[in-house]
């Protein structure tokens, strides 16, 4: 399991294109019949995918976790981004189909992926942080999410924010998750950006039509950079960092975050006119 370090602003700003991507970017995480995971330094978050299509893939152990299984003091989330799909936790199924969240807290010992169609394999999104209590395991549809809509046709943002896992929704411990449709002929997210030093926060964007990229910014609101991205690609966010990023086709992401806070709009914003 690759290991990303933490990084101080200030070394970020002397950081060139293939650095920032060295450090942020967590790249080729859909392998077919494979699960990639990374582990960040960042709230201790592991980020990762899993894409079974011909047969059943289990959630392994690693010895970074120092675990006699992988959620053994941790919680996972789990969003499906393409066909549909099976999470089986210590023997209970749950179908998890496109956009649908699957939450699994702490102690459980076995968590396995599958798809129900191989031609049209699940693409499952995870996200895992250090858990202290156990939470149930639970299911939430798309259809369940709460629902916020933002933005204006004008700025190139009209999008539907879809909210499972938050303080008002499926309950956890530390994470927070959710992801974001943007609707046709909208390119831009998180936009004005915004920090939270209380948090870290990850984007993985999927739905990008091929040929197709991502601008995604980071670092300082008045020091910025940038990096480009493709579909089923994620990157990581320090709290000092803001993160927001612009497509040159429409796409949808998941946003995922942990920390000592459970207030979706805990953040600090920084207005447009002051980035730099």
């Amino acid at each position: 399991m690759k290991v990303l370090q933490s990084v101080h602003p200030e070394d970020f700003k002397t950081y060139q294109t293939e650095k920032i991507r060295e450090r942020f970017l967590m790249d080729k995480l859909v392998q077919p019949n494979q699960i990639n995971l990374v582990y960040t330094h960042y709230d201790r978050m592991v980020i990762g995918a899993a894409n079974p299509t011909t047969e059943k893939i289990t959630l392994p152990n690693y010895p970074n976790l120092r675990a006699e299984y992988f959620l053994e003091r941790r919680e996972i989330g789990i969003i499906n981004v393409a066909g549909d799909g099976e999470v089986t936790a210590d023997g209970q199924t749950y179908a998890v189909n496109k956009l649908d969240c699957l939450y699994i807290g702490k102690s459980v010992k076995e968590v396995s992926f599958s798809s129900k169609d191989a031609a049209q394999p699940a693409v499952f999104y995870i996200l895992s942080a250090p858990a202290h209590a156990t939470y149930p395991t639970t299911r939430m549809g798309h259809s369940e999410a709460a629902k916020v809509n933002a933005g204006t046709t004008s700025m190139a943002n009209v999008r539907v924010i879809n909210k499972y896992i938050h303080a008002e929704g499926i309950q956890s411990c530390q994470l927070v998750m959710g992801l974001t449709v943007l609707s046709e002929g909208s390119v831009w997210n998180t936009m004005p950006p915004h920090v939270h030093d209380r948090r870290m926060e990850a984007y993985f964007y999927f739905d990008l039509p091929a040929g197709q990229r991502i601008f995604h910014y980071m670092g300082e609101g008045q020091d910025t950079r940038h990096i480009v991205m493709d579909n089923y690609e994620a990157v990581v966010s320090p709290p000092w960092s803001i993160h927001a990023g612009s497509g040159t086709a429409t796409y949808s992401f998941i946003w995922g975050m942990a920390g000592e806070n459970l207030d979706y709009t805990d953040m600090d914003a920084i207005a447009i006119t002051d980035i730099k």
